[in-house]
């Protein structure tokens, strides 16, 4: 590598270190991941700035002689219990720059700080056949689940609202943005658990216990971001959550939305559902967001159940990406 790259720490994030870091994963993005629009500045230095539910985060930035940033690592370190094992790596290097030794000096300087934190899983996210598999497998990281992305283009509303319309008698929907109701909070704690039993593969995860104070505190996560969670509900007569779907709406006038979670608790599965509320909130965001002109989702390769929803609802896949995990070294 050469020596003139310099790694920093970044302990309190400056405006002027959000940009240099935004400017790497822009490059990296664009080369990496073609047609997928990269994040906005504002997101980036949110990102950085403002901690996800139940983790810290620590962030390095690399760079040249001339002090361009060439490279960037994010590492978030969940504090939640249950999850207190697991590490997530972010690495971005910029394309004229790679294959130089740079994206190995980050990671070396991440692994070290598993270590520090004693987390045993590192956990990666890359394109599924692209320079960032290729360089996480050459250094130990294998791939342990495989995302299909799907996206659903929003000018044809009637499919969906013919779903939305359909009776499902015993239940009703319900529906808010942000918060959860307080008269809502507990169910809904209790069918986030639903989401324990999604397909993950092979990857150590770990296992998240929700309640109502949970559900709150990762709404006001996404506030204080500067981003906008809308949720549609399936509640049955006897004031149990069946179902429910979130959609994140980045800060800005965004076009695309990004799927977050959608689950049925099993007791109520089998009943159409998880189609009744994705096709509700599809006319929700016809009716209240007419500027979101497409939903991002991802499906595990063996969701098979979630993939029949989506594909019934209109979604078509785009892209994938695989999860790769590290068992870390313990010396």
């Amino acid at each position: 590598m050469s020596p003139s790259v310099h790694v920093t720490p970044l302990r309190h994030v400056s405006g002027t270190e959000a940009a240099a870091w935004h400017q790497v994963v822009a490059a990296s993005s664009a080369h990496d991941l073609p047609g997928v629009p990269p994040p906005a500045l504002r997101q980036v230095h949110a990102q950085l700035t403002k901690p996800a539910l139940g983790s810290h985060r620590l962030s390095w930035l690399a760079t040249g002689a001339d002090g361009v940033p060439v490279a960037v690592a994010g590492l978030r370190l969940f504090t939640s219990p249950g999850q207190e094992h697991l590490a997530e790596l972010e690495l971005h290097v910029a394309p004229a720059h790679r294959r130089l030794g740079t994206g190995s000096l980050l990671l070396s300087a991440v692994v070290a700080a598993c270590r520090t934190e004693n987390r045993r899983s590192l956990i990666a996210t890359s394109a599924a056949d692209g320079p960032g598999a290729s360089f996480g497998e050459r250094r130990g990281f294998r791939r342990v689940l495989t995302l299909d992305h799907l996206m659903l283009h929003l000018e044809d509303e009637a499919g969906p609202r013919r779903l939305a319309d359909a009776e499902h008698p015993g239940y009703r929907l319900a529906g808010w943005t942000g918060s959860v109701p307080d008269d809502l909070a507990d169910a809904f704690a209790a069918a986030k658990d639903a989401m324990n039993d999604m397909p993950v593969g092979d990857l150590d995860y770990g296992r998240v216990t929700w309640d109502a104070d949970r559900v709150r505190a990762m709404a006001q996560v996404i506030a204080d971001r500067g981003d906008t969670l809308l949720t549609i509900a399936a509640v049955h007569d006897d004031g149990t959550m069946a179902g429910y779907t979130e959609i994140l709406l980045p800060q800005g006038a965004p076009a695309r939305a990004q799927q977050y979670d959608t689950a049925v608790v099993p007791a109520h599965r089998g009943r159409g559902l998880g189609l009744w509320v994705k096709a509700a909130m599809v006319r929700r965001l016809r009716a209240e967001h007419p500027g979101v002109v497409e939903i991002e989702t991802d499906n595990a390769d063996d969701n098979t159940h979630m993939l029949a929803v989506n594909t019934a609802l209109g979604f078509r896949s785009y892209r994938r990406t695989g999860q790769f995990q590290l068992d870390v070294p313990t010396d």
